[in-house]
């Protein structure tokens, strides 16, 4: 029974999720989390850790290590990797051919931008996902991501600089 119940609902997840793993985050959580239990808050925020440091797509990451944590065996995290990823491999099977010959009509235009400016709002929704107790503990954890948000945006600083300075910030602090 986990293993149709992770099927279906990372099979449901891949075919609904536009704009990579980040506007995935969500609608994961809602998932394995609020409605099937599966993951503890806690959990799932170490589970997105782990994923975005894992080499590979944040959003596969996260479905493997889920189905691995739901199922408690391996065949659980092959049959949600494989679940979360099949819808693309369909769709794109499907819609090449008919993008290839209408790709420069307005109204496929328009589709896609529609489509960027719901992976803003679903990506803005990921990151306010991550906005919980577990990893904001007080006014230092919001002055590291202020300070992070800042360098990035305003001046353009190297992400993996900031990684690095923000966890030796983070480990000095706490």
């Amino acid at each position: 029974m986990i293993y149709w119940q992770l099927f279906k609902t990372f099979f449901k997840i891949g075919l609904f999720n536009f704009g990579g793993g980040y506007p995935m985050i969500s609608f994961i959580q809602n998932e394995v989390v609020f409605k099937h239990g599966w993951l503890g808050t806690a959990e799932f925020t170490d589970i997105v850790a782990v994923s975005q440091m894992t080499p590979g797509p944040i959003g596969i990451n996260m479905a493997t290590y889920t189905g691995y944590a739901a199922a408690n065996d391996v065949w659980g995290a092959a049959l949600a990797t494989l679940a979360v990823c099949l819808p693309s491999f369909i769709v794109m099977i499907l819609l090449t051919r008919y993008f290839l010959r209408h790709q420069d009509s307005p109204a496929v235009k328009a589709v896609f931008k529609g489509l960027r400016l719901a992976i803003v709002g679903l990506i803005a929704s990921a990151a306010l996902v991550l906005v919980n107790k577990e990893n904001f503990t007080g006014w230092i954890s919001g002055l590291i991501f202020a300070v992070s948000f800042l360098a990035v945006y305003r001046f353009k600083c190297n992400p993996i600089h900031l990684i690095l300075l923000a966890g030796a910030a983070g480990w000095l602090v706490y």
